[in-house]
């Protein structure tokens, strides 16, 4: 039976696209180089701010010395935009409730920085939703590497089969997989249906509730169709 769910941040608890792109437009803009639209904010995020970073100059024709050099201006602008206009998405605040009450232990393991991952669920759920935050950090590699996942079971006293890690994009599929746990696509953040059945996650769910028909049918032993 599940004991844990390890949650993505950017696209499968918050929509922190809004965000995400006005860091990215104001760094393009200190180098005089045209903005970028949401959709592809969605498409270049996913395994950290510096990968982000190149695509999006890499799109507008620039990058290789400027790059350092940006990623500085990024993350300088990050610290003060973090959370412009950061949502929960709908259903994720009733999902987490529901969990909680059912004793399930609650982790989120990001590739967003330790201090900006910690503050946006601190600003959004409050101080005791989560039971660990796992940002990026020094010792535990960037996802897909299952190292972070791996650490968040450990820490909440589960093992791998007693998780249910939820993602987006195809960084988090790999990421579930790799770790060997149970691993469902939420088809409500920045990536489709097609990029994330790619990786034959166990589960695909267009709605947070959903996740409470996995846990019922895991407790009672049976199987959730996939949506």
């Amino acid at each position: 039976m599940y004991k844990c769910c390890i949650f993505d941040l950017d696209g499968t608890l918050l929509n922190t696209v809004h965000a995400l792109t006005r860091t990215m437009n104001l760094t393009l803009a200190e180098f005089g180089l045209p903005p970028v639209r949401e959709e592809e904010t969605k498409r270049f995020v996913g395994d950290g701010y510096r990968n982000f970073v190149i695509r999006a100059f890499e799109s507008r024709g620039a990058g290789g010395a400027q790059t350092e050099a940006a990623c500085a201006v990024y993350l300088r602008y990050f610290q003060v935009n973090c959370l412009y206009r950061v949502d929960a998405y709908d259903g994720i605040r009733e999902l987490l409730c529901a969990l909680k009450e059912r004793g399930i232990r609650l982790a989120v393991v990001s590739n967003k920085g330790q201090a900006e991952a910690s503050e946006n669920i601190r600003q959004i759920f409050g101080e005791d939703c989560f039971d660990l935050v796992l940002g990026e950090r020094e010792g535990i590699p960037r996802k897909p590497d299952p190292t972070g996942a791996l650490y968040a079971a450990k820490t909440l006293g589960a093992a791998p089969s007693e998780c249910l890690y939820l993602g987006d994009t195809n960084t988090d599929m790999r990421t579930g997989i790799a770790a060997g746990m149970d691993t469902a696509g939420v088809l409500w953040g920045f990536r489709g249906r097609e990029e994330l059945e790619a990786f034959h996650p166990r589960y695909l769910i267009k709605d947070p509730m959903e996740v409470l028909d996995i846990l019922r049918e895991d407790a009672g032993g049976g199987q959730v169709g996939r949506g």
